[in-house]
C-alpha cells in the first residue's frame, strides 16, 4: 500500500471520527448527566438530537462552499467551531444550554464528515475509492470501541463534564493534522464557480437524481437504526439491564466491532461481485436479523445477551451497505463531489434525528421501541434497494 495512501486513510479517518467520538464518548455519561442536570431522559436524549440537526443541517453549505474555496479553509472553519462549543459543553449549567451548545457542536463537526468523503472522491473512484473509504471507516469506526471505553473512564473520577474537556483535545488534534499533513485536493482550476444560482442548480441536479436519492436513502435508513441505537442502548443497557457504565461501554463495543470488520471486505466483495450486488445482498441480510430480532423481542424475549448477538450480526450486514453506498452515491457526481457529499450526509443526518425522536417518544424502559425502529430502517432499505439498483449494478461484473 503506497504511504499517501495509507497517510491519507489514517489522518481522513481522524477527522472523520470526531463527530462520532462527539456522540459515541458521551453515550456511557446520558443517565449521569441527566440525574446531575436534574432532566428527564427524553430531555437527554435531546441533546442528541440536538447535535445530529446541526450535523446534518450544515453539511449541505460545507459542501458546496469546500467545492468553491478548496477543502482544507471550510475544515478549518469547522473545527474552531466544534472546539469553541466543546469547551463551553464542559461547562454548560443547565440541560437547555447543553441542548444549544450541541447544536452548534454539531455545525462545527458537519465539516470533517462532509469534507474528507469529497476528499475521497478527489484522489479516488469505484473499488479504489470504496477501499480509501472503507480504511477511512476503520480508523473512525474504532471510535465506537474506544469512545465509550475513555468515556467511562473520565467519567467515573471526573463526571460527565470530563468527556468535552476530551472532545476538545481531539479537535485541537484535528487542526494540527489539517494544517500540516493534509493536502489540498481541489486545486484553484478545479473549483467551481461560487454563485448562488449555480450552486442551487447543482443541487437540483442532484435531487432530482433519482438513482442519487435512492442510494442515500438506502445509506440513511441504515444508519438511522444505528442512530437509534446510540440514542437507546445507554438508557436500555444501564437503566433495564443494570450493566455498569464501564459494563456498558463493553457492551456497546461488540456490537461496534460487526460492523467496523465486516467494512473492511466491502472493497474486495465490490471488485468481486460489484458494488450494488454487494448493497443488495448485505441489505437483505440485514433486513432478515433486523426483523428476527424484532420477533424474539415482541415475543417476550427480555435477554441482554441475545440482543446484543442479534445486533452484533445485524450491525455486521450494516458495515457492508455504508461504505459501498456513499461511493455509490458520489460515483457520478466527481466535479460537485462535496455538494453531493453534502446533501447525502444531510439527508442521512436528518433521518437520524427523526428516528431519534421517534425513539425518544415510544421509548419505556424496554428493547422493544428501539428495535421495531431498526427494523422498520432495515425494511425500508431493502425496498429502496429493489427499486433502485440498476440490473446493470446488480450484475456479476465481467471476468
Amino acid at each position: 500500500m503506497p504511504h499517501s495512501f495509507a497517510r491519507n486513510a489514517l489522518v481522513l479517518g481522524l477527522l472523520a471520527a470526531i463527530g462520532p467520538f462527539a456522540i459515541d464518548m458521551y453515550i456511557p455519561a446520558l443517565p449521569s448527566m441527566a440525574e446531575h442536570l436534574q432532566t428527564s431522559t427524553a430531555a437527554a436524549q435531546m441533546t442528541l438530537m440536538a447535535f445530529f440537526l446541526g450535523f446534518g443541517l450544515t453539511q449541505i453549505i460545507y459542501g458546496p462552499v469546500s467545492d468553491i474555496v478548496g477543502r482544507k479553509l471550510p475544515l478549518y472553519f469547522g473545527l474552531a467551531v466544534f472546539t469553541l462549543a466543546s469547551i463551553g459543553c464542559a461547562s454548560a449549567p443547565t440541560i437547555d444550554w447543553l441542548i444549544g451548545l450541541r447544536l452548534i457542536q454539531g455545525i462545527g463537526a458537519a465539516a470533517v464528515m462532509v469534507i474528507p468523503r469529497a476528499i475521497i472522491r478527489d484522489l479516488h473512484t469505484g473499488v479504489e475509492a470504496t477501499r480509501l473509504m472503507s480504511l477511512v471507516m476503520l480508523v473512525f469506526s474504532v471510535s465506537p470501541i474506544l469512545a465509550p471505553l475513555t468515556g467511562s473512564a473520565l467519567i467515573i473520577p471526573f463526571g460527565w463534564r470530563a468527556v468535552f474537556v476530551a472532545v476538545t483535545i481531539a479537535a485541537v488534534l484535528s487542526l494540527l493534522l489539517t494544517a500540516f499533513v493534509l493536502p489540498e485536493t481541489r486545486p484553484p482550476a478545479e473549483r467551481i464557480a461560487g454563485d448562488l444560482p449555480t450552486v442551487l442548480s447543482n443541487y437540483g441536479l442532484l435531487l432530482r437524481d433519482r438513482h442519487f436519492l435512492g442510494v442515500t436513502f438506502i445509506g440513511a435508513l441504515g444508519m438511522s437504526s444505528f442512530f437509534t441505537f446510540l440514542a437507546s442502548s445507554s438508557f436500555i443497557y444501564v437503566d433495564h439491564f443494570g450493566l455498569t457504565p464501564m459494563l456498558y461501554s463493553l457492551a456497546f463495543s461488540v456490537n461496534a466491532i460487526g460492523f467496523i470488520g465486516a467494512s473492511q471486505f466491502s472493497a474486495h466483495l465490490g471488485q468481486r461481485f460489484g458494488m450494488g450486488r454487494v448493497i443488495l445482498g448485505a441489505v437483505f441480510a440485514y433486513a432478515i436479523a433486523a426483523i428476527a430480532l424484532f420477533a424474539l423481542v415482541a415475543s417476550g424475549v427480555d435477554s441482554l445477551p441475545v440482543l446484543i448477538a442479534m445486533l452484533f450480526v445485524t450491525f455486521a450486514f450494516l458495515g457492508l451497505v455504508i461504505p459501498t453506498s456513499m461511493v455509490l452515491s458520489l460515483e457520478h457526481h466527481g466535479p460537485i463531489a462535496g455538494m453531493a457529499s453534502a446533501l447525502g450526509g444531510t439527508l442521512q443526518m436528518v433521518t437520524g434525528a427523526v428516528m431519534i425522536v421517534i425513539a425518544s417518544l415510544f421509548f419505556n424502559g424496554t428493547a422493544l421501541p428501539m428495535v421495531t425502529i431498526i427494523a422498520l430502517c432495515a425494511i425500508g432499505a431493502l425496498i429502496l434497494a429493489k427499486l433502485t439498483l440498476t440490473e446493470k449494478e446488480i450484475a456479476a461484473p465481467a471476468e
